[in-house]
């Protein structure tokens, strides 16, 4: 008999990434989400197709899953109630939504006397998602289940690092259950939230020093994107493999990993050549053009991208904080500032600020940077030399 595992969100993480994990390693996968179209086709077909973004497009058709109508919490709870596995995958403002639901799972799990704990593995963009969505849950369970969902259930954070590209129109007509994913398929989770035995999941590593990955996937894979998208929308381009194709940008996308790269091995003890191995695939699976990836869709929403701890500027406090000089992150970061595309979300807003109050007001307001840092300096002096350094293409790459 197959083993279960309930994974809340049928979308991008759930059904292009989590979803064939559990598939390859023996799961029976039940999705929770509440489109009924999704959930209707995922009933009647019990499989899907992911298609791998690579020079040769490969074609994979997940197997053994089915789906539960995220309204139904009695079916879902039902189903909580047998499974030996949870996740969730649904975005930090869905996360409060499901955790009743959760929590009505685990009263059942509770009732029926089952002993052996469950873990639930959260893909979620949030910090400290554990002891948010553990609150989230216990604000929903009577008081004497508090002692029941400590020893019971697991709460454990992962980083997820595999790209989903936003799909075309012909992609969605081809099917409505298709994900289009890069192939990369690692997922760190934190060791430190496991209750009871953990079962063994392609892809899945389980770490002691987990908080080396949370930052690595920040200031590494989100920072490099980042400056890749800021850099490429200077010079006119429109999706993320022709920036890293323009030797400039790339060039310039490798000086802000190597900032970055040389304070993260100092924090976290990283053996260099490895990270070095990490920051070359990380170039090259920018680089895939099978993604599709666009600069505005990487770059977009600066005023989050460009806040005080997030991918660039906490890079570069980080890289001052153990001694490196982040002359490469400060210049991305001002590109950043000019970044504003058709439809982007706050980038208007961001230009409002700098145009208004100036660029040191701005970093202020912005990223939490205090007017006389020295981080602030270089980006000022930064912000129109990086204009007229990668200015627009004069020729198609």
């Amino acid at each position: 008999m197959l083993r279960k595992a309930v994974q809340f969100g049928a979308g991008n993480i759930g059904r292009g990434f989590t979803g064939q994990l559990f598939s390859e390693s023996g799961f029976e996968v039940v999705f929770v989400d509440v489109v009924p179209e999704l959930v209707r086709l995922l009933n009647e077909r019990r499989s899907y197709p992911i298609r791998l973004a690579q020079e040769n497009p490969e074609t994979i058709i997940v197997t053994n899953v089915r789906a539960v109508s995220g309204l139904d919490v009695a079916a879902v709870a039902d189903e909580i109630r047998t499974a030996d596995l949870m996740c969730t995958a649904v975005g930090v403002n869905v996360l409060p939504r499901v955790a009743p639901t959760i929590a009505a799972g685990v009263k059942q799990r509770a009732q029926a006397g089952v002993e052996s704990p469950i873990n639930i593995i959260i893909c979620e963009n949030l910090q400290h998602m554990a002891e948010f969505l553990k609150g989230e849950v216990s604000k929903s369970l009577p008081e004497k289940l508090h002692a029941y969902l400590d020893a019971k259930v697991g709460f454990v954070e992962s980083v997820v690092g595999r790209m989903v590209p936003v799909m075309t129109d012909a992609q969605k007509r081809e099917d409505p259950l298709l994900i289009v994913v890069e192939p990369y398929k690692h997922l760190p989770v934190s060791k430190a939230g496991i209750k009871g035995e953990f079962p063994e999941i392609v892809g899945v590593e389980p770490s002691d020093n987990f908080q080396a990955f949370v930052d690595r996937k920040l200031f590494a894979h989100n920072a490099g994107h980042a400056a890749a998208a800021y850099f490429g929308y200077l010079k006119g381009y429109e999706f993320i493999w022709q920036a890293m194709r323009d030797p400039q940008i790339k060039a310039a996308v490798r000086a802000v990993l190597a900032e970055t790269g040389k304070a993260l091995i100092a924090k976290h003890g990283f053996d260099p050549a490895e990270h070095q191995a990490h920051v070359d695939d990380l170039l090259a699976r920018f680089a895939n053009v099978a993604l599709g990836d666009q600069v505005s869709r990487v770059g977009g929403d600066p005023l989050r991208k460009l806040g005080a701890e997030d991918r660039l500027v906490g890079g570069a406090k980080l890289a001052m904080e153990y001694g490196v000089f982040p002359a490469s992150t400060c210049k991305a970061i001002a590109a950043g500032l000019h970044f504003d595309p058709p439809g982007d979300p706050s980038a208007p807003k961001v230009r409002e600020i700098v145009e208004r109050e100036g660029v040191r007001a701005a970093l202020a307001k912005i990223s939490g940077l205090s007017a006389g840092s020295t981080i602030t300096d270089e980006i000022v002096t930064q912000y129109d030399l990086v204009r007229s350094e990668f200015g627009p293409l004069t020729s198609d790459i």
